[in-house]
């Protein structure tokens, strides 16, 4: 396994590659033109306290000492009166990454939203609004993983696939490798570093934190006004860690 230092950076210099060399047009949702504009200094508190209950609760689980908290019928029965998760996770829906075991959390502690490639679109990006905006969620994680098999079918077969051309297949599977091709730091890893399945894992995640800091117009206000924040993490499917990406 490749140490946390070495994913952290992987995620910073490609932050910075992106943002100082992708050319992109004024209506997209990318803007490499407000780097200064990504970064909040100060995120709330509660942000903050539910970022730390999930990296103690991956230690947990990491050491075997899962508590299993938080999933008993009484919990069952308080939730049955509303709910109000730590955080939200964007998700793979591989059955090796499901987050509340990975972060040791029990029922209604975390909004999940899961989709082959962690691939966000209106309908996700919705139901983030919803958490955020009504249940008053105020951590959202976009998180990746090791060997994912999108990624994975995205270098495979990405000579032979055509961005734009998503309405004229019948394959859904393929829609989902054009919606990771049409990335933009998924593109820059392919012309600077080919097909480096560790470095277009860490894209995708960069890719999906950009995006929902940049999601007008619910998203953007909360996150530059520091009511959330928005990381990326990469889950390591051989050991069970997850590492939380410093840009």
């Amino acid at each position: 396994m490749k140490s946390i230092s070495f994913y952290s950076s992987m995620g910073m210099m490609l932050a910075i590659l992106v943002c100082s060399s992708v050319a992109v047009s004024q209506n997209s949702a990318f803007h490499p033109d407000r780097k200064v504009e990504m970064i909040v200094e100060k995120p709330s508190s509660k942000a903050i306290e539910s970022l730390q209950i999930l990296k103690e609760g991956n230690k947990r689980f990491l050491s075997g000492a899962s508590t299993h908290e938080r999933q008993d019928p009484e919990r069952i029965k308080d939730l049955a009166k509303g709910q109000n998760p730590k955080c939200v996770i964007v998700g793979c829906s591989d059955s090796r990454v499901p987050p509340e075991i990975v972060f040791d959390q029990g029922l209604g502690d975390v909004f999940s939203i899961r989709t082959a490639g962690n691939v966000m679109a209106d309908f996700e990006i919705g139901s983030i609004e919803y958490a955020i905006d009504h249940l008053h969620t105020p951590l959202v994680v976009v998180m990746g993983h090791q060997g994912c098999g999108a990624i994975k079918a995205l270098l495979d077969h990405v000579d032979n696939v055509d961005a734009g051309n998503a309405s004229e297949r019948e394959d859904h599977v393929s829609k989902i490798i054009e919606k990771l091709k049409s990335e933009e730091e998924e593109q820059e890893v392919l012309r600077t570093a080919g097909k480096n399945f560790n470095l277009a894992v860490v894209a995708n995640v960069v890719h999906g934190v950009k995006q929902l800091r940049n999601s007008d117009p619910h998203l953007k206000k909360a996150y530059l006004n520091g009511e959330i924040n928005i990381v990326g993490a990469i889950y390591h499917i051989e050991s069970g860690e997850v590492e939380f990406l410093d840009f």
